[in-house]
Parts: structure tokens; sequence; C-alpha cells
């Protein structure tokens, strides 16, 4: 049983489109990790800041505090 060129043409194509599937996942993950990274950095430059820098006089959330046009 032998492929015709057709065929041989068909599985190189969907090699060729699952490598590429492969490629983009491989992009998301290393988006991903970078993102996490990203956000991890920013995290522990928080928790530094607040360590060494002055209570935060702050109570509640900014959007939750009173109208100050009474």
């Amino acid at each position: 049983m032998t492929k015709d060129d057709a065929e041989i043409a068909a599985e190189e194509r969907r090699a060729a489109g699952k490598r590429q599937a492969e490629a983009r996942a491989e992009e998301r993950k290393a988006r991903a990790a970078a993102k996490l990274r990203e956000n991890l950095m920013r995290r522990k430059g928080q928790a530094r800041a607040r360590r060494s820098g002055a209570a935060d006089e702050a109570f509640g959330l900014p959007a939750a505090k009173k109208d100050e046009s009474d």
C-alpha cells in the first residue's frame, strides 16, 4: 500500500499545523510565566515597602471614603 502525493501533502500539513499549535502553546506558557514573575516581584516590593515604611493610616477602601463636601 503506497501513499499518493495528496495523502503525503495532507499529512505534512497536519504535522505543520501541529508544530504551529505547539509553538503557540509554548509562547503562551512563556508569557504566563513572565507575568507571574513580574507579579511576584511587584508584590515582594510592596511587602518590603510596607515593612520599611510608616504604618498605613488609611481605613477601609479608598472608594468608601465619606463625602468631604458636607
